[in-house]
This record gives structure tokens, sequence and C-alpha cells, in this order.
């Protein structure tokens, strides 16, 4: 399949993870890819004619700015945003710094902002452009001891809202929310559990799927809704989390 032949993709936190399975899935389809990264070196694909690595921190508006003018300069119009980059910080509103906060919302949202405000003109200027953000199933089900992540991720829903309507029928945007995927955060968040086996097992059992999810299936989700066959699909929200949250604990007995 070449689904994005002649179509150029930014890809932010594109190094690892989900972000790098969206590269590579996009990229095997025929796009020219530009990977927005802090970190080089968990690259999945070697760099050539349709893959160039910008090192760039896209909380910071002057390097968003720059990596995405030589994406431009590299591949030509970018038809493609798709909104990746993330970071984990476990803490409450009380814990949590006022450093650490201001850090989470920088990475996990202002990044957003910085790469749409830096790449949408060029898509209205052509009539066309897909913008996806990178959300969470904790946009609608939190955890404990998570303020800053799931607030970040939460704000994301509104953010995507906000891009569909200010520039349809130009632009589709679209949050993506995956549950819980095998990726290096998450199995980082393993090994500070102390028990890495027993909290993979406890995650297993939070899911219908009974198991977690692949940054491939997420890739695969993200293609399509960046395709031609998702073009009625904007200003949403789509779940991949293999039904997590969907069924409530406890047992309930029923009564007369």
């Amino acid at each position: 399949m070449e689904r994005f032949r002649d179509r150029t993709a930014v890809i932010t936190g594109g190094s690892k993870g989900i972000g790098a399975a969206i590269v590579h899935r996009l990229h095997a389809e025929g796009a020219r890819v530009a990977v927005l990264d802090v970190d080089p070196a968990g690259n999945v694909l070697e760099t050539g004619d349709r893959l160039r690595f910008f090192a760039c921190d896209v909380s910071r508006s002057a390097d968003v700015a720059a990596a995405v003018e030589a994406a431009i300069d590299a591949f030509g119009d970018i038809d493609i945003l798709v909104n990746n980059a993330g970071i984990q910080h476990y803490g409450t509103v009380v814990s949590t710094t006022e450093e650490e906060w201001d850090r989470v919302m920088a990475v996990n949202l202002k990044s957003a902002f910085l790469c749409a405000r830096a790449v949408i003109p060029g898509m209205q200027r052509r009539g066309a452009g897909v913008v996806i953000n990178m959300s969470s199933v904790q946009a609608y089900h939190s955890q404990a001891n998570v303020a800053p992540y799931t607030t970040s991720k939460t704000a994301m829903l509104g953010l995507t809202r906000s891009i569909a309507i200010d520039f349809s029928p130009t632009i589709r945007c679209v949050a993506v929310c995956p549950g819980t995927v095998d990726t290096p955060m998450v199995r980082w968040t393993a090994e500070q559990s102390g028990d890495p086996d027993a909290l993979y097992e406890e995650v297993r059992q939070m899911h219908l799927a009974g198991r977690i999810g692949t940054a491939d299936e997420i890739a695969g989700l993200v293609a399509y809704l960046c395709s031609d066959e998702a073009t009625f699909i904007t200003g949403q929200s789509v779940r991949i989390d293999g039904g997590l949250g969907v069924e409530l604990g406890g047992t309930v007995r029923a009564t007369r």
C-alpha cells in the first residue's frame, strides 16, 4: 500500500515507542517523514531520501519553527502532522512541583499548539491537511497520582475540537486515545513499581482484550485516520484501548 505517496508527514516524539511505529508505518506506505525529537538514538529507520531526523525540543517555539522550516526545505509542503511527543510524571497537585507541572504541560500540550501553529498556515494555503493529536484513555478515566499527565491529555481533546472547528473544512483534526501500550514509557513505569510482572498482570486484567496494546496497533489507526478513507472523521476522539474502563469493578447483587 502506498496511501501516502507524495505526502509529507511531521511526527513529534518519533524516535521510540508509538511515535517510532507511526514513523515506520507512514514511511512504509510511501510518505516523506520528518521526525522531530530530542533523542535520535531510538530511531527505527535509517534516514534517507524520504526520512529525516530533526533535533527539536517541541516545547520550545524557536525549536519548532526551525525544525518545521527545515522539514519543508527538505520535503516540501506538510500534509500530515502527528503531535505524539509526551512524557509521564507521577504526582498529585500537592506533591508535583510547579516546575514539574509546567514541564508536563509544555511537552504534552504546548508542543501540540506550537506545532499546529507552525504547520497549519501551509495546509490552509494548499487547502488540505490532517492533524492527529495523541491523547490517552486517561482523558476519560484517571488513575491516582497522575494529576499533570491526565490533565494534559484531557486538554488535548479540547485542542482537537478547536482546531477542527477553526479550520474546517480544509483541515481535519482527530485525537487518538490509547489504553496501555507496550512502550519504553510503560516498561519504565513497571520497573518503578518494584514488581514488574505483577504490575503487568494487573494491567492486562484491566483490559477486556486480556492484554495490553502494541505500538503497531496504534500506528495502524493513525495511518487510517490520516488517509483519504477517513475524510468524514474530524473533531473527534477515537479510543483504542482494549476495552479499558468499559467495565465497572465490584459486584452488584440484583434485588427486587
